[in-house]
């Protein structure tokens, strides 16, 4: 194993170079492996040889400890490895069934769909379901939320923790929000995560949402390739976080119309073919009246499938709990019904032994008019 992650550790590096390094949010070899030579090369002023050599340093080094693969591994190796991976319960058996258990780590989940769909609430969701115990579902972890469209609620983090019977200080404090105000403030904030998933043990990351900023200030096709260009370096780091510290990587994505869609469903995600070969599971969320409706648009092993879920106090939840809580009312109501009938019967009998009484007086005073007609009859 590695004992010493420091960077001042390696070979070559001295105590200018990791001063720059920190100074761009690189802390440790982990990091090194995560930006690659080219991009340490424009942070540090070096040339890319001198950052290739340290990255590769870097990279024997971790795989010497086993803390990442080697270059040539057997497909039986690699499913041993894929049996560490953890999953993050979505609280619902649906979602968790399309997932095939839950949300991956190591892995980059990309959600999209038209505005009120569920993206944001499955994230508030998620961020209160990675806190649970592994035995719930959970991985004891916190949370970085990236926050770009100022969507974030602690209210709403409030009660679906008291939906789930957990402690919704213990909850919040977990949570680290990072509110986005341009795609460079966004990028930053994900080049300096990497020190605070270690110190934090980070085991979520969500960007909400992750192309929304880049869409606002790269308008026209002029900037088209730069938008791209930057977006690619974004999500690419986002899924080399994802897969060196062992964390779920969870963002959300806009949609626009198709305008040459004349037939079928014109939505499409944005952020192009860039967003689409990085994400590694791709959801499309879309409402159905008061049901939403989740579909596995890619995934490298799911099979293609759709699901039925709806919104509720815990966050997203079955289509089934949903149902039961608006039919408990209607019991009730029978139940009143039952009793105003049984009531309406007691009214019914006592108003037959009224008229059982009645006609025994009738009865009565038909026998008295004979008795008295006959004693006229004696008198005459």
């Amino acid at each position: 194993m590695v004992d010493d992650l420091r960077l001042d550790a390696l070979a070559g590096v001295g105590p200018v170079t990791t001063r720059k390094l920190n100074d761009a949010g690189i802390h440790n070899i982990m990091d090194l492996i995560v930006r690659g030579p080219v991009e340490i090369a424009e942070l540090t002023g070096m040339d890319v040889d001198s950052a290739s050599k340290i990255c590769e340093k870097a990279r024997e080094g971790l795989v010497e400890g086993g803390l990442i693969a080697k270059d040539f591994v057997s497909a039986t190796e690699l499913y041993k490895k894929r049996q560490e991976i953890e999953k993050i319960t979505t609280g619902t058996d649906c979602l968790d069934t399309l997932f095939d258990g839950g949300v991956e780590t190591q892995a980059l989940t990309e959600v999209y769909g038209e505005f009120g769909c569920g993206k944001t609430q499955f994230c508030h969701t998620l961020c209160v379901q990675v806190q649970k115990s592994k035995e719930e579902g959970g991985l004891e972890g916190g949370v970085l939320y990236i926050d770009s469209e100022n969507t974030f609620r602690p209210e709403r983090i409030v009660s679906i923790a008291n939906a789930n019977g957990l402690d919704p200080e213990k909850v919040l404090d977990k949570i680290i929000v990072a509110r986005a105000y341009n795609s460079s403030h966004q990028f930053l904030i994900l080049e300096e995560a990497s020190s605070m998933i270690k110190e934090n043990n980070i085991k979520l990351i969500i960007s909400d949402s992750a192309v929304g900023l880049f869409r606002a200030e790269y308008l026209g096709r002029g900037t088209l390739a730069t938008r791209q260009q930057k977006l690619n370096r974004f999500v690419h780091l986002l899924v080399r976080l994802a897969e060196t510290y062992n964390v779920a990587a969870v963002m959300t994505n806009q949609v626009m119309a198709s305008p040459d869609t004349f037939f079928g469903d014109p939505t499409r995600p944005v952020g192009g073919n860039v967003v689409a070969h990085t994400s590694t599971y791709r959801i499309y969320f879309k409402k159905s009246g008061k049901k939403r409706i989740a579909r596995m648009v890619d995934s490298p092993h799911h099979p293609e499938q759709e699901v039925i879920f709806a919104l509720g106090e815990a966050g997203v939840i079955d289509l089934e709990t949903d149902t039961k809580k608006k039919k408990a009312p209607k019991s009730v109501t029978k139940e009143t019904k039952s009793v105003d009938s049984d009531i309406s019967d007691d009214i019914k009998e006592t108003k037959s032994v009224d008229s059982d009484i009645s006609d025994d007086i009738k009865e009565t005073k038909s026998v008295d008019s004979d008795t008295f007609d006959l004693e006229q009859t004696d008198s005459e």
